[in-house]
């Protein structure tokens, strides 16, 4: 290499480190994409100094948390070149590699690209370097986003790497353990897999990290719990351990990701646990808690505290509690809203709170806009909403306001769908 290569090297490598250090403001990295930034650098990837291609890849992880970066950085080369990168045996390029891999995989085109060039089985084999926690950080957070895909998770489960994520989930950062139980609850989606979790006990270590605060890991938890809940064998664990009062005690944490994510997770603990209406009833302020969260300003965390009421309504001395909590008022007032996913899952609630007493007239105001909730496109919409107004149409002023508001007419809709209940209202 003559002199003047080697300083036109030295120059590139000091420019790469100066737009290293200015990518970790957001305003600086959408500048470095809007100047056509990341294809230049991603032609550096392929540079023989090693040093230039850590400082390449550093800035290419820091532009991949903006969506307009990730765009430019998803090319097949690029996505390539990454990984061929991450085969190295330098960690620093490695955790950077990793990085970008995490954070790029967030979109499907990524999650596609990395099994093309035998990324996953690299990314698997990386675990076994476990001392190296800011490594391990970046490749299990990489794990997590690319077993989104249903495909990816398949190859993982090939790769048995389950069993290994579990056994990271003790003594661990928390860096590491909020992407470690991120990828888990992906896993969990599969049936097979709660029962693999289970027997690598899984669910006694997630129990205990309940205990902590970090609040996306306590997110990604309740998403693992929640799915581990519809196997009775996890459940049983679950309730042995106390989880379900653990998982209750979140509706108290001042993040609404953690509240939402945690009534979710509620659900099926409520439907499948031991005795759940006692326990239920026993948890001192549970259910004052629910109906207070259900004037929360956040949407999810509305639509979430509605679907555990459905749940816990079905047992008549939880639901009496609910009613004289106010309840029945607080629903009917949500009663206006226009957003699909609430619509289902509070007409869900109605229809579950009328099995008892004399709800069907106290939830008399609610009628009118429910019958509106018929126009919606959603099916699952349609269905809650048809069977909350069949419950409705035992009282016969309830009939007349939704002959009133014309249910025959836009109810013919759902029927036709195959959702029987208004049939039955006027039958």
């Amino acid at each position: 290499m003559t002199g003047y290569q080697e300083n036109d090297v030295d120059v590139a490598l000091y420019g790469a480190l100066a737009l290293w250090s200015c990518s970790k403001s957001t305003k600086n990295k959408e500048a470095i994409c809007k100047a056509g930034g990341i294809p230049q650098l991603g032609r550096l990837l392929k540079s023989p100094d090693e040093n230039m291609r850590i400082a390449v890849v550093g800035t290419l992880q820091e532009c991949a948390s903006e969506e307009s970066c990730r765009m430019a950085i998803q090319t097949k080369d690029m996505i390539k070149d990454l990984l061929k990168n991450l085969r190295s045996d330098n960690d620093e390029l490695q955790i950077h590699c990793a990085s970008a891999i995490f954070k790029c995989a967030e979109d499907k085109q990524t999650r596609d690209l990395v099994p093309m060039y035998k990324g996953l089985q690299l990314l698997v084999s990386l675990l076994s370097k476990a001392d190296n926690k800011e490594l391990l950080a970046a490749v299990t957070g990489a794990i997590w986003k690319c077993s989104i895909s249903m495909e990816n998770m398949a190859k993982f489960q090939d790769y048995n790497t389950m069993e290994t994520l579990v056994g990271l989930l003790i003594d661990q950062p928390e860096e590491v353990l909020v992407n470690v139980v991120g990828a888990l609850g992906e896993f969990a989606q599969i049936p097979a897999n709660k029962t693999t979790i289970l027997k690598c006990g899984g669910i006694r270590s997630l129990m205990k990290l309940l205990k902590k605060t970090n609040q996306m890991l306590l997110v990604n938890i309740s998403k693992v719990v929640g799915a581990c809940a519809t196997d009775m064998d996890c459940m049983a664990i679950i309730d042995e351990l106390d989880g379900v009062r653990l998982v209750w005690s979140l509706l108290k944490n001042s993040s609404a990701d953690v509240q939402s994510s945690a009534a979710w997770a509620l659900c099926p603990c409520i439907m499948n646990a031991k005795d759940s209406g006692d326990l239920v009833h026993s948890l001192l302020g549970a259910l004052d808690l629910v109906v207070e969260l259900l004037e929360s300003t956040n949407n999810e965390v509305v639509v979430s505290m509605c679907a555990v009421i459905a749940k816990i309504a079905i047992v008549k001395e939880n639901m009496a509690i609910l009613a004289d909590l106010g309840v029945i008022q607080l629903l009917t007032k949500l009663a206006s809203t226009t957003d699909d996913k609430l619509r289902r899952h509070l007409a869900d609630a109605v229809c579950q709170c009328c099995m008892w007493g004399d709800n069907r007239t106290a939830f008399g105001e609610a009628v009118a806009p429910l019958v509106r909730f018929l126009k919606s496109k959603d099916e699952a919409v349609l269905q809650s909403t048809a069977l909350a107004l069949f419950e409705l149409s035992w009282n016969p002023h309830n009939i007349i306001t939704m002959h009133e508001r014309g249910v025959v007419k836009v109810g013919c809709r759902p029927v036709e769908a195959g959702f029987m209940a208004l049939y039955f209202c006027f039958s």
